[in-house]
């Protein structure tokens, strides 16, 4: 039996249809959002006086540690583990609090936020 999953990106301001996920980072903190492509706009624009005057940042991403935590495993990297349970969930999906996020979940994920 075929089953087909629908997936549809909500605007985080307005609650309306996104277009598209936007990152971007902060005192040292990555964020990521959902937007419609008017928001996205928005957002751009907003920041686009401070990009323009900033320098592009060299070596490894912003939000990430030199020193790796004792498991292992980055802030960011529980970060995002906790974000695709916490989307597998709502979606109906059975997952275990801890362990392995199966592959089959995360490509749903994947494909939900690309």
């Amino acid at each position: 039996m075929a089953q087909q999953t629908t997936i549809t990106l909500v605007d985080d301001l307005d609650g309306g249809e996104a277009d598209e996920q936007v990152e971007f980072s902060v005192d040292g903190r990555a964020y990521e959002i959902d937007l419609s492509a008017t928001n996205a706009g928005k957002l751009r624009d907003a920041l686009a006086p401070y990009i323009s005057a900033a320098r592009r940042a060299s070596g490894r991403r912003s939000g990430t540690s030199a020193a790796p935590s004792s498991n292992g495993s980055s802030a960011s990297e529980r970060a995002a583990n906790r974000a695709v349970r916490e989307w597998a969930v709502d979606q109906g999906m059975k997952i275990s609090e801890r362990g392995r996020i199966p592959s089959s979940v995360l490509e749903a994920y994947q494909n939900a936020h690309s």
